[in-house]
């Protein structure tokens, strides 16, 4: 019966690291007002007729902190790049020379960042009701298995072990989210 309650716990915290790296990702998506390829992970290309990632179709850089550019391997994917682009709705506008794909990272306004820490907010708070979907499965198996027979003391250890991990993820999260806060309201 332990054993059966140290692997789900272990899967538990794998669970808890998988949400705290979906996390991270979505929080690189969210733009600071500095040019990072990262913003474009994600968009999906139309090459030949499947959806590929666009760093799988072409080269992702920065010109200097303002500018991305996007050199595609195949001349003909400029123009899917660009309406990928489009599509993806970042308020980027891609210029394209016919060799290569620049987009100028715009200034943020004092309202587009409020905006963004919503966004980041919101992320933060959609990884802690991830953790606590995790921690609610794992504290319903220790109580079926103390229903089970397995020690009641035992099973309010595990409890304790199991919040003072959910804890302890909740706050890592809260430190992320005002470290990306400060990051985007920095001029």
């Amino acid at each position: 019966m332990i054993e059966e309650i140290n692997e789900y716990f272990v899967e538990s915290k794998m669970n808890m690291d998988e949400a705290m790296e979906h996390l991270h990702a979505e929080l690189l998506k969210i733009r600071t007002g500095k040019a990072s390829p990262a913003v474009l992970k994600g968009i999906l290309v139309d090459y030949y007729g499947s959806p590929t990632a666009l760093s799988q179709v072409a080269n992702l850089g920065t010109m200097d902190a303002k500018t991305l550019t996007i050199q595609p391997w195949e001349k003909n994917m400029l123009a899917p790049i660009e309406k990928a682009i489009f599509a993806a709705n970042l308020g980027f506008t891609p210029m394209n020379d016919g060799e290569i794909i620049r987009i100028s990272i715009p200034p943020l306004t004092e309202d587009r960042r409020k905006e963004m820490v919503k966004r980041v907010k919101a992320q933060g708070e959609d990884a802690k009701v991830s953790l606590r979907r995790v921690r609610q499965k794992m504290m319903d198996f220790i109580k079926k298995a103390v229903k089970d027979g397995f020690p009641e003391d035992a099973g309010k250890r595990k409890e304790e072990e199991v919040q003072k991990m959910t804890d302890k993820y909740g706050t890592d999260v809260n430190t992320i989210i005002v470290a990306k806060e400060k990051d985007i309201m920095t001029v």
